[in-house]
């Protein structure tokens, strides 16, 4: 199961509805929804983008996928 970023979610609310913030970035408030509640990781563009919008470096808004295992395991 997903787990909701809270980080993404307490900056969202600074800056209005997820419906407000979903048109400053020209997405759908649905797709908005998905990359708040950890269920989607954005795109590199739309994830930089997110970054700038809310001032805050990408590693900390989506700390779930830069922390993860991203090792390669060899035979």
């Amino acid at each position: 199961m997903a787990k909701k970023r809270e980080l993404f979610s307490r900056l969202r609310k600074s800056k209005g509805t997820q419906v407000k913030v979903a048109e400053d970035n020209e997405i759908s408030a649905v797709y908005l929804r998905m990359i708040e509640n950890g269920t989607f990781t954005p795109g590199r563009d739309l994830m930089f983008r997110l970054s700038r919008y809310f001032d805050v470096p990408a590693e900390e808004l989506f700390s779930d996928y830069f922390k993860q295992d991203k090792s390669v395991q060899l035979r």
